[in-house]
């Protein structure tokens, strides 16, 4: 397994950052898969990757690019550059760090990423680095930039929902929902960032970041002994950002953000799952799931760290007989 072992200066000083570029960059990781993880994804791509093609199509060089800069097992470095964490800063001001890579660096670290000698039109070129940010620039303006706001909710909500978490139980539980399956706090300063066999790699002195995307994409990156940078999928899809509708019935006898909260429990939601997927307060969804558990509509049960809600078998019962 890959893990990071953090100093606590470093786990002190970090910070969420939400990112422009991340997403950008975790959109075009899901083009270039042309898979989506849940039906909001499966749509967006439906909408999106016909032009995505096309727009490869017309440059084979683009789209030698694109396919090498993501690899099997890594992407390349100047694909993702690490984040500064210095305020939110837009799109435009963070695609120049890809930009202004050293042209002569691209080709080392395709290679990284593909693990082996890349193509002879991508050796030969000296603008891969202008490239790059121009495929961004594209799936920026074209598939990111039309919803960002609504994306941007979904971001901040999850901070909201993450910083809270920390709160209540410290850095284990916070950093154990946020890749589940892939990251897992292991003690002693050690942080497990994905399953691979990487080398450990020592966190300490420099600023360490968490970063948000609404894709179901993640990665890591690092600028030198700076920065680092986790990159996650946060807890609230474009899927489900209206939600399943609420019956009026429902909502007359629970009131409509109790019964949003209800609704969305078909499925094993944790606590800051739900705040992001809500966009409701920490205080008022524990409320109003405490209401739903003395009611015996919905169930507690605990997954490694994380504490899932789900529907009881009367709490399916209610919903499902709304028409759900």
């Amino acid at each position: 397994m890959g893990w990071w072992q953090i100093g606590a200066d470093s786990l002190a000083g970090s910070r969420f950052v939400i990112s422009p570029l991340a997403e950008t960059i975790a959109a075009l990781k899901t083009l270039h898969a042309a898979a989506g993880a849940h039906p909001g994804e499966r749509a967006w791509l439906a909408g999106h990757l016909p032009a995505y093609r096309a727009r490869l199509a017309a440059d084979p060089v683009d789209a030698l690019l694109v396919r090498a800069a993501i690899g099997p097992t890594w992407n390349a470095d100047f694909l993702t550059p690490t984040p500064l964490g210095e305020g939110e800063r837009s799109f435009e001001e963070e695609v120049v760090a890809v930009r202004e890579t050293e042209p002569g660096a691209a080709v080392p670290q395709l290679e990284v990423s593909v693990g082996g000698p890349v193509p002879e039109p991508l050796r030969s070129a000296r603008d891969l680095p202008l490239r790059m940010a121009g495929v961004l620039e594209w799936v920026w303006r074209e598939t990111v930039l039309p919803d960002w706001a609504r994306r941007r909710r979904i971001l901040e909500a999850d901070v909201v929902a993450r910083t809270a978490r920390l709160g209540q139980g410290g850095w284990a539980a916070a950093l154990d929902e946020l890749c589940p399956g892939r990251m897992r706090w292991l003690g002693d300063g050690r942080l497990q960032v994905n399953p691979r066999a990487y080398p450990p790699r020592w966190v300490d002195g420099g600023r360490l970041l968490f970063v948000p995307v609404t894709p179901a994409k993640g990665w890591v990156s690092w600028e030198g002994s700076e920065r680092s940078a986790i990159v996650y999928a946060c807890s609230g899809t474009l899927a489900d950002t209206a939600g399943p509708a609420v019956p009026e019935a429902l909502g007359a006898l629970l009131g409509a953000a109790r019964a949003g909260v209800l609704v969305r429990l078909e499925d094993p939601k944790s606590t800051s799952q739900l705040v992001a997927l809500t966009g409701q307060g920490l205080g008022s969804v524990g409320r109003h799931l405490k209401v739903l558990l003395d009611a015996g509509l919905v169930r507690r049960r605990r997954a490694g760290r994380s504490v899932l809600y789900d529907w009881t078998e009367a709490g399916a019962v209610l919903v499902r007989a709304q028409g759900m």
